[in-house]
């Protein structure tokens, strides 16, 4: 008997789950609006900026989960069974099956609430999600 190795053409499931692993590490899943603003920030900063998907979910300077330093780097190493990052998945595919609205109003940019970036100190935030504020 052979066995043929048939391999799937749809790499979309590897790229959603990036995403939905540095939407969890960012957002902690919290909320389903937290998660969809993260997510659809994503989306903003590809459409706007041109770039990949892919490269941008690998910025440290967009994503600080992604530093080893930080205290959400640990979350990227979320167990897939996890609720809150099914979650994530879900709405990571939602988007690159292009059903995801702009749940952020455009915004590109984002800070926790108890931090003030230097960056943000001219600019007025546009939403506040889960305590969260999200900027043009």
């Amino acid at each position: 008997m052979q066995l043929t190795l048939i391999n799937n053409p749809d790499t979309s499931l590897g790229l959603a789950y990036k995403i939905a692993r540095v939407a969890y590490a960012q957002s902690g899943g919290r909320s389903l609006a937290g998660v969809e603003a993260f997510i659809s920030m994503i989306k903003n900063i590809s459409e706007k900026s041109g770039l990949d998907i892919e490269y941008i979910i690998t910025d440290k300077n967009i994503f600080d989960a992604l530093s080893e330093n930080s205290p959400r780097h640990e979350m990227l190493g979320v167990c897939p069974n996890n609720r809150a990052f099914q979650m994530c998945l879900r709405v990571a595919r939602r988007m690159l099956r292009g059903g995801l609205g702009d749940c952020c109003f455009g915004a590109t940019r984002f800070h926790y609430a108890n931090q003030m970036p230097d960056w943000a100190r001219a600019r007025g935030y546009i939403a506040d999600i889960d305590d969260i504020l999200f900027y043009l």
